[in-house]
């Protein structure tokens, strides 16, 4: 039985979706819903880290083939909003050693997508944008605790390398993913709030004076001003296009709905703007209405497949 195979790295975004929306019901009120999906996010990153480590260890070509592209780095993403999920609820030895994780296969992964890259990409080459700037936020959010008071400045590292890795995508991601995209076009806007909130939560770090302080919460406002654009953009062409057959990639639309939802009510203590902190319950509402029908779409996808088990059965 090698079930490990089936499972495509894509697979991840699931649990950057479910963790994200988890994050936004905690800062909104909705706590058990928000540990519902919390322990809902928690097997599915074991199910797939058991995935990930059969793979690596039973079939190396195969592993060394899906390490070269984008989706691969879910693997770190995932495992940085659990971890940021787990500290938000005091639970800073585990968000430690999930933070850990991810920053022991965050090279590799990243130098083996970076090699293999190529032009006229799909929207999942934002995750180089995005994995990087999830060790930021949940190195921040760790600091933010009172735990690690060095961790902000490999955040801030990683929040810039991050930008730069955003604008090295960019020149790469072909534009018409926006109208014929599967799901992952969505991580164009991902990326942009990921890295607001990044910004956000570096910004709130008591640690930083002057204008260092200033620039980051100058950048918070700008990047979540232009994550809000492209979701605009993308929601338009959601509208003139739409494209309701399930597909895995379409965790990858929950993930950045989520992650924008929860950049704008972080970003509104940061920037004063207090009318950010409607717009992101707002929004967190709408991912997680998208959380709840792509569930749904997965679970019917995969009927087909139980009934022909059990009729070969």
């Amino acid at each position: 039985m090698r079930w490990w195979r089936e499972i495509p790295p894509a697979t991840g975004s699931a649990v950057m979706a479910t963790g994200i929306v988890s994050v936004g019901l905690h800062l909104t009120g909705p706590e058990p819903l928000s540990l519902a999906l919390l322990a809902c996010g928690a097997a599915l990153w074991l199910l797939l880290a058991a995935a990930f480590a059969l793979t690596f260890l039973r079939d190396r070509e195969t592993w060394t083939v899906r390490a070269a592209t984008p989706p691969a780095l879910t693997a770190v993403a995932a495992t940085c909003v659990l971890g940021t999920r787990f500290s938000l609820s005091d639970r800073q030895g585990l968000a430690f050693t999930l933070l850990a994780l991810a920053v022991l296969v965050w090279p590799g992964l990243l130098g083996s997508v970076l090699r293999h890259w190529r032009r006229h990409l799909p929207g999942a080459v934002f995750l180089v944008c995005v994995s990087t700037q999830a060790l930021a936020v949940h190195s921040a959010t760790l600091a933010l605790t009172g735990q690690g008071g060095w961790l902000p400045w490999p955040a801030l590292g990683c929040f810039l390398l991050g930008l730069v890795l955003y604008g090295a995508a960019l020149v790469r991601f072909d534009l018409r993913q926006v109208l014929t995209g599967a799901g992952d076009q969505w991580v164009a806007a991902g990326a942009l709030s990921i890295s607001a909130l990044a910004a956000a939560k570096l910004a709130s770090w008591q640690g930083w004076t002057g204008p260092l302080h200033d620039a980051l919460r100058a950048a918070t406002a700008f990047l979540l001003c232009l994550a809000l654009a492209w979701y605009l953009v993308l929601l338009a062409a959601e509208m003139r296009r739409p494209r309701l057959r399930f597909d895995v990639r379409r965790w990858a639309t929950v993930f950045p709905l989520g992650m924008t939802a929860v950049a704008a009510l972080t970003a509104a203590a940061v920037t004063g703007w207090t009318w950010l902190h409607g717009l992101g319950t707002v929004l967190l509402w709408i991912a997680a209405a998208a959380w709840a029908l792509t569930a749904a779409g997965f679970l019917v996808s995969r009927l087909p497949r139980a009934r022909s088990a059990a009729d070969g059965h």
